[in-house]
């Protein structure tokens, strides 16, 4: 299998948020890396174009959006 990824991604079990319009939704970080992160979703939500993302107990925060999704993980790309 050819890895596709441009940064080392780490292994991470993180409780994390997806803000978007005023709203949050709870989510775990499965993995990481600089330039994006592997989340999972406790149910079938739809997301807009772009969010944040937020670990607070790392105070880490950032930009994203979807680029995969497989049943409730999803693949995102941090925006610079």
């Amino acid at each position: 299998m050819i890895e596709k990824r441009a940064a080392q991604r780490h292994r991470v079990f993180k409780g994390g948020t997806i803000t978007f319009a005023g709203s949050g939704i709870a989510c775990t970080v499965r993995n990481m890396s600089d330039g994006g992160a592997a989340i999972d979703l406790d149910g079938p939500v739809t997301l807009p174009q772009s969010f944040t993302l937020s670990i607070a107990r790392d105070n880490f925060t950032r930009h994203c959006r979807a680029v995969w999704r497989s049943d409730r993980r999803i693949g995102l790309a941090f925006e610079q």
